[in-house]
């Protein structure tokens, strides 16, 4: 009777294979958060009158940025020994292996960079701020891809109830990669809200610090129900994911706190 609650999973991560060439569902995954991005950002530049502000230009930049900070991060982070006995594999991106800490560092700084050369006028913070909520859903989506793809595992269950990943081994899990999807996604309704019901683009920083707040507040409670992602982590009381969670809270904290007395008009007369 109990077994009913578990859940055999077994997936082909690969979408289509055409010859040498395999498209996978976790890049597929990728493309369409950064498509989703790509369109809400646009939707809601429109409503601050800014429909010069050349949004695929931002989203290509923020696509690199968010690899190359999620891979460097990784290997610094998660695996630093092997990458830097075998600096090479840093550009096996097809091996696997993003840290989504590294990925919103690098995020930052491309938009930061590419706002330069594509919305120009535009206030950064005003920016940051427009691009936390496709980001929150783009995060979702992302750890939808982990689950496909079998990776970021959660701690094997009683047995009664969980996920088993044929491609890894026969033990239930716990699906931490729907769990933080799920968190993410409720951040974004959370985020939408205040940018709808609360006019939060009048208040900059005030999106980008909730997102920072929630976003890596959830990824720290949620974190000691996954498997170790770091070899020498094993047994530690506070996870690395933890450990670099607290600089994003403590940053979200802040732009939450100021964008309290601070106060912009905008143009938001309909909703996206």
């Amino acid at each position: 009777m109990l077994s009913s609650w578990i859940i055999h999973f077994s997936f082909d991560p690969v979408a289509l294979q055409l010859g040498p060439i395999a498209i996978r569902w976790y890049g597929l995954c990728w493309m369409l958060a950064f498509l989703q991005a790509n369109y809400l950002a646009g939707r809601m530049l429109a409503r601050l009158g800014r429909r010069d502000i050349d949004v695929s230009g931002l989203t290509v930049a923020a696509l690199f940025g968010t690899i190359v900070g999620a891979r460097l991060a990784h290997c610094l982070f998660y695996d630093p020994a092997f990458y830097l006995s075998h600096p090479l594999k840093i550009f096996a991106l097809w091996e696997g292996g993003m840290a989504s800490h590294g990925g919103a560092v690098g995020f930052l700084f491309a938009i930061a960079w590419a706002a330069k050369k594509y919305a120009k006028g535009l206030p950064l913070l005003t920016l940051l701020d427009v691009v936390s909520l496709p980001a929150s859903f783009g995060g979702a989506i992302v750890r939808i891809a982990n689950f496909l793809n079998s990776e970021i595992l959660g701690l094997p269950t009683s047995g009664e109830w969980g996920v088993v990943f044929y491609r890894v081994d026969q033990l239930p899990r716990i699906p931490i990669q729907l769990f933080e999807a799920i968190a993410y996604g409720l951040v974004g309704i959370f985020l939408y809200w205040q940018y709808y019901r609360r006019n939060s683009l009048s208040h900059p920083g005030r999106l980008m610090g909730w997102f920072f707040v929630l976003v890596f507040g959830f990824r720290a409670i949620l974190e000691p129900w996954k498997m170790p992602q770091a070899a020498y982590e094993v047994g530690d009381v506070v996870s690395v994911g933890q450990w670099l969670s607290v600089p994003f809270i403590l940053i979200g904290i802040f732009f939450v706190w100021k964008s309290r007395g601070v106060s912009r008009l905008t143009d938001q007369s309909t909703p996206v």
